[in-house]
């Protein structure tokens, strides 16, 4: 079935009145709503600013920047964010002299146990770690020339690995870290260990090695045995279905098991998200341009279970999953902004599916307003009764947080009623030449360190 544009407003009609009548409740959050642990926190990718904005769930306020620029690591003009009282802008920022730290700050992904997080920068080739705990780059360096106008710390250079690192995905063992280099057709596969020690400029080199795959690898997920990888294209219509073969040391010796053809499910060849379900018996993909989405058997021949149209231009990019007590739903992040969201605000939306209904009738069921432009990551804490949203634009004049990228939060304690939480302006980075604005965020996690993550 094929929704049109204006049935799928017609659709999202509930959602609307929900999420308006969240809105005027904005600020104060719902008290009797679910409680995060005191060590929650969420990271989200910055990628004009090259920033990493870390939120108290608890509170829904940023608590800090994570600094993953290069700007005032030396008094002198070409190292200043601010020279001569100019603030230079987003774009031409990563273009000046000597400037050396994270260019598109993209991709996120933590560790099995939720205490590391690894970065990709897709302009600057490379992966930085993150130590979830301390909200600190692993491998930066004491700057000799810090002074009272210049930061602490020279940033390290990540691990460089080609053209266009997108998504990372650690291994369900935590051994290693696979990265799809989008730009080539090839994974970067790097021994986390050994990539810790090459961050800190300790390594002998040894840390990644390469696997070739489709053309243009958007990510690679792992089945929750971690026996199986899948790895989905944003360049041809096929999906790798990769066996991981890990030795006694957990290392990983892959061999491709089946190269699926999905031009039914995505005839343009841009499919940029997969991930598997809570179970961990299914697969879903989001096809961006075929605005729709598809499941997989993890399975055996990986056979197609569903196909979900989400209506014209709906343009999906992420999935996440809810399973609690009131249902299992898959959500799908929509990059269209449309007029009229909560109080008259252009908003995206977040499409509701019902997994609980048998393979082959999955249909997209709600919709709800995601309170902010261009709607991109989404993650839920471990119990799936909250979820955060990301967005790509800045929210627009005369609206709450008017020239701000914002964050959403969500109780979806019952998942097919979302209760809207926050909406809640991601700030600045203070630099010491100045103010940095966090702008277009892409991909976020919410971590509970110690905790099993998604990827464990």
């Amino acid at each position: 079935m094929v929704i049109t544009r204006r049935q799928l407003l017609k659709l999202g009609a509930l959602g609307t009145l929900a999420a308006a009548s969240g809105l005027r409740a904005a600020g104060s959050r719902a008290q009797s709503g679910p409680t995060p642990a005191s060590n929650d926190r969420v990271f989200i990718c910055n990628e004009d600013s090259n920033t990493l904005t870390v939120i108290d769930p608890r509170t829904n306020l940023v608590e800090t920047s994570v600094n993953l620029t290069s700007f005032d690591e030396d008094p002198r003009p070409p190292f200043q964010y601010i020279t001569g009282g100019v603030q230079p802008t987003h774009l031409a920022m990563v273009t000046k002299p000597l400037y050396h730290g994270a260019i598109l700050i993209h991709g996120a992904a933590p560790s099995p146990d939720s205490r590391l997080l690894a970065v990709t920068g897709r302009g600057s080739s490379n992966v930085y770690f993150i130590d979830v705990e301390k909200k600190r780059v692993i491998g930066n360096q004491p700057n000799p020339q810090a002074a009272a106008n210049t930061n602490p710390e020279r940033i390290t250079s990540g691990i460089l690995l080609g053209r266009e690192p997108h998504e990372p995905t650690f291994t369900r063992n935590g051994k290693e870290l696979w990265v799809t280099v989008r730009g080539e057709n090839r994974i970067a596969i790097l021994d986390v260990t050994a990539a810790l020690q090459e961050s800190t400029g300790k390594s002998d080199g040894i840390a990644r090695r390469y696997f070739d795959t489709v053309n243009g690898p958007a990510q690679v997920w792992f089945s929750n045995d971690g026996k199986t990888a899948f790895v989905i294209s944003q360049k041809e219509s096929t999906i790798d279905v990769i066996d991981v073969n890990p030795d006694a040391k957990g290392l990983s010796h892959p061999q491709r098991r089946l190269r699926l053809d999905i031009q039914a499910q995505d005839p343009f060849g841009f499919t940029p998200f997969e991930k598997t379900t809570p179970d961990g018996k299914e697969i879903w993909f989001s096809h961006k341009l075929a605005d729709a989405l598809s499941a997989r058997s993890v399975a055996g021949d990986v056979h197609l279970l569903d196909q979900v149209s989400l209506g014209d231009k709906a343009r999906p990019n992420h999935v996440e999953f809810v399973d609690n007590a009131k249902g299992k739903v898959v959500y799908a992040s929509l990059a269209r902004v449309d007029d009229g969201g909560p109080n008259g605000v252009a908003s995206s939306r977040i499409a509701i599916i019902d997994r609980s209904a048998g393979f082959g009738r999955r249909k997209l069921v709600d919709t709800f307003f995601s309170h902010g432009r261009e709607a991109h990551g989404l993650w839920t804490n471990p119990e799936h009764t909250l979820l955060y949203v990301a967005h790509e634009q800045d929210e627009l004049p005369d609206t709450p947080n008017a020239g701000q990228t914002v964050c959403s939060a969500f109780d979806v304690s019952d998942p097919f009623a979302p209760q809207f939480l926050a909406q809640i302006a991601l700030g600045e980075l203070a630099l010491p030449s100045g103010k940095l604005r966090n702008k277009k965020s892409i991909n976020l996690v919410y971590v509970r360190p110690g905790a099993r993550s998604q990827t464990g």
